[in-house]
């Protein structure tokens, strides 16, 4: 299936897994099947089986949640590319972007995995529990958010770490600097204000430790020039060296994630599609808040599959 028009497939990140993902894959399709049994090889352990009947607090496991979203998301991708769809340009959100770069050659899909375990584990012990907080700010243009997050610090870490939509902006650091960042966007006019149950915060200074330790990991990898550009969450740029790679991947633990930029970058590019490749519909969500005139699809279960098989076959002829 050859593409008249640029296509980019979107990996989700952390929060979008679920017991059961992938289930339906791995049944109706043998590459689907293959990957899992690649990563419970890769792993030393049955991360399939913990995808497919969980319990949901195993699941939910910072140094599991990642690995296994990596890993239903590279079965939903293989099975894309098994019937003919290919994507001209990549991107993941956060943890997505291990996907993306699995999409596009740079990084071996066993190679990601181990990765994105330790990623998970060095996230986790970076931040004692109870010191770190995220929230969520919800109609406040980014130029507030960053004074609100300025002027809650107190001396404290408070800075976006997800800026993923016009509507949707995620700050993170010290519980206290977010607490008052919540009271204060409140006070500022922000729709809603929220604070978000997560086990660490994600996407700050906070997270140096976390990111020294995967610059080590990541020093070790070998690393291919990609074969289609991916967008990398840090600076919003499309890469395809082995060593801006690398460099991305290792900035992003402490960086923002620039989803919202990093979209209309691809939009600013040509593509009209985006296929959502993985569990969840989180980033399909974010493109209703971006840009709704774009078509965004999601593949994460063999109804959607064939659904967005049937939507592209129409769309490219």
């Amino acid at each position: 299936m050859t593409n008249s028009f640029p296509i980019a497939f979107l990996f989700p990140g952390q929060g979008s897994q679920a017991v059961g993902m992938g289930k339906e894959l791995f049944d109706n399709h043998a590459v689907a099947r293959r990957t899992f049994e690649e990563a419970d090889e890769a792993l030393g352990y049955r991360l399939s089986q913990v995808c497919f009947e969980g319990p949901e607090e195993k699941l939910k496991l910072t140094e599991i949640t990642q690995p296994a979203i990596l890993t239903a998301s590279v079965a939903a991708l293989r099975v894309l590319r098994a019937k003919g769809l290919k994507p001209d340009y990549v991107a993941g959100h956060s943890l997505g972007e291990y996907s993306a770069h699995v999409a596009a050659g740079t990084l071996k899909f066993a190679d990601a995995l181990r990765t994105v375990r330790h990623r998970g584990q060095y996230m986790q012990e970076a931040v004692p529990v109870g010191v770190g907080a995220m929230a969520a700010i919800l109609g406040m243009p980014l130029s507030e958010v960053n004074k609100v997050s300025r002027d809650a610090a107190h001396g404290e870490v408070c800075q976006p770490a997800n800026i993923n939509s016009p509507e949707q902006i995620v700050i993170s650091g010290h519980a206290g600097a977010v607490g008052r960042a919540v009271k204060l966007a409140h006070e500022r006019g922000a729709k809603k204000a929220v604070s978000l149950p997560v086990s660490a915060p994600f996407h700050c200074a906070l997270m140096q430790p976390a990111q020294d330790r995967l610059a080590a990991d990541l020093s070790a990898l070998n690393f291919q020039k990609s074969h289609c550009p991916v967008v990398c969450n840090v600076d919003a740029v499309a890469i395809t060296e082995p060593e801006a790679a690398r460099s991305a991947l290792v900035r992003q633990v402490t960086g923002s994630v620039k989803w919202e930029p990093s979209v209309r970058l691809l939009m600013e590019e040509g593509v009209h599609l985006f296929v959502e490749v993985g569990p969840g519909k989180v980033l399909w969500g974010l493109m209703r808040q971006i840009d709704r005139s774009k078509k965004c699809l999601t593949v994460g279960d063999e109804e959607t599959l064939q659904k967005t098989l049937a939507q592209v076959s129409v769309t490219a002829v």
